[in-house]
């Protein structure tokens, strides 16, 4: 019993191994003879038994422990083993960081001409069609006609801009105040659109014979294209001014200047 206690325990023992026990009411007597060396004690039998039990738990501790099946470590490495699947792509990164501006690339080669554009519609340039009718006389017409001036109108569309430049004078003798008008008339008929291009002079002293450089100029549209008589007049004022003596292009040059423009913003 007990050396099946003591194999429990641990302990190991060869063939030659005798264990000899003799118990005695609460004593026992242990006898271990090994190759021929006789050992002997007396023990109690509760204390070997509560020996014994607790080698007995240490040992079935130990058996049952991870390590208690593991074997010494190999002296040579397995053969490396198969490699595994691949696994999923991940989720993509955020964007980085703005680069900086790369140099400039080469300079390509021409390219193929264009086709041709199409054929516009009321396009002029008012800087090619222009005229001047240049005298120098003094004319002492106090009403009636000046000069006349012949231009040739490119666009229905388009407007004219006149302009008339003289030395002007009103003269009153005998009253109190005179006034005289110069316009300009296109095929004989003032401007309409939109009014009339006028200057006038008033003179207020019966003793004033003042000879002044003056100029009058406007635009006027809704002239139709071609032949074009641009003419200079000189009249009476309207209101109670009475008539005056009237004097243009005082011992200098007088001019009417013309010139064709596209038609105006609306």
């Amino acid at each position: 019993m007990f050396k099946a206690v003591l194999d429990m325990a641990g302990f190991e023992f060869s063939g030659s191994d005798v264990i000899l026990v003799a118990q005695y009411k609460h004593w026992v007597r242990l006898v271990v003879v090994t190759h021929g060396f006789r050992q002997e004690t007396t023990m109690n039998a509760t204390v070997l038994l509560s020996f014994l039990a607790g080698l007995l738990f240490l040992n079935i501790v130990k058996s049952d422990s991870p390590e208690a099946d593991q074997g010494p470590v190999g002296a040579c490495s397995g053969a490396p083993g198969i490699p595994g699947r691949p696994g999923h792509n991940g989720l993509p990164g955020r964007d980085g960081l703005r680069g900086e501006r790369g140099s400039d690339g080469m300079k390509g080669s021409k390219g193929d001409r264009g086709k041709r554009g199409y054929k516009g519609e009321n396009c002029y340039n008012h800087a090619t069609n222009w005229k001047q009718c240049v005298w120098k006389r003094g004319d002492n017409t106090n009403t009636g006609l000046i000069q006349e001036c012949i231009f040739n109108k490119q666009n229905s569309a388009t407007a004219l801009k006149v302009a008339y430049a003289a030395t002007m004078r009103a003269y009153c003798p005998g009253s109190g105040a005179c006034c005289g008008r110069w316009y300009i008339t296109f095929n004989g008929t003032e401007c309409s659109g939109p009014m009339t291009i006028e200057g006038v002079v008033l003179l207020q002293n019966t003793t004033d014979n003042p000879h002044r450089h003056r100029q009058i100029e406007g635009f006027c549209e809704n002239i139709p294209s071609g032949s074009i008589t641009v003419a200079v007049h000189v009249g009476n004022c309207a209101g109670p001014w009475g008539s005056s003596s009237r004097h243009s292009g005082w011992n200098s040059v007088s001019r009417i200047m013309i010139e064709e423009y596209p038609e105006s913003q609306t």
